[in-house]
């Protein structure tokens, strides 16, 4: 009983060590928060820290994991050959993320820090490569899924499936970012969902509108 509690109170001190650099992190930037402003912020000591994670990066990196962050969940299901419309399943992943990120705070905070707050300097160089890594697997899958919905409605993609994937990645990704700059701009769910269905039809695939948006464009019509 005395080791478990050992080992509850050290997760608890590393979940506090966590929440300490996400808030700290958002509100200063990483490169100008210290790993004891870390320690007061959590109420622990520098040696906790370093008992946890072996430097910066290293907590930088189990910051971001604990939580699934837009574009980082990969649309596998989507590129294993068997979905009966991948760009459905693109489509439903995508708004499953767009929601998180309006609606779970952990989420956007750490979403906002790892675009917006972090520099890649060379003792990041792991957190730069992370972010890699992580847009590469996103825009391989969008590849695939988009030229094997192509292939099989007998489409012919207007440009490179490696470009289509990477304009697709950007407009997602750009949403996003630019949400965080003004969340009361827009909705980002449903600009999501339409953008994401224009961008499409740009490449040759008829998809209707959701009903709310074709009613919108109705009125607008009629106006």
């Amino acid at each position: 009983m005395v080791a478990r509690r050992t080992k509850e109170e050290a997760l608890a001190t590393r979940h506090r060590l966590l929440d300490a650099a996400e808030l700290l992190f958002q509100a200063q930037g990483v490169s100008q928060t210290t790993l004891q402003q870390i320690a007061q912020q959590a109420g622990a000591t520098r040696g906790a820290i370093y008992w946890h994670f072996k430097d910066k990066a290293d907590l930088f990196n189990a910051m971001m994991e604990r939580v699934i962050l837009p574009l980082e969940a990969a649309p596998k299901s989507a590129t294993a050959g068997f979905a009966d419309d991948p760009l459905a399943e693109i489509e439903e992943g995508m708004i499953h993320a767009l929601t998180l990120m309006a609606t779970d705070p952990q989420v956007r905070r750490v979403f906002d820090v790892a675009t917006h707050k972090v520099e890649y300097t060379h003792d990041m160089a792991s957190v730069q490569q992370r972010h890699l890594d992580a847009r590469n697997a996103c825009v391989g899958d969008f590849e695939k899924a988009l030229r094997l919905a192509a292939r099989r409605g007998h489409i012919k993609l207007p440009l490179p499936g490696n470009a289509a994937a990477q304009g697709l990645h950007a407009l997602i990704s750009g949403l996003i970012q630019n949400w965080l700059l003004d969340p009361e701009a827009f909705d980002l769910v449903q600009t999501g969902r339409r953008t994401f269905r224009v961008y499409l039809a740009g490449l040759g695939f008829a998809r209707p509108l959701p009903g709310a948006a074709v009613a919108a464009e109705a009125e607008t019509v009629a106006a």
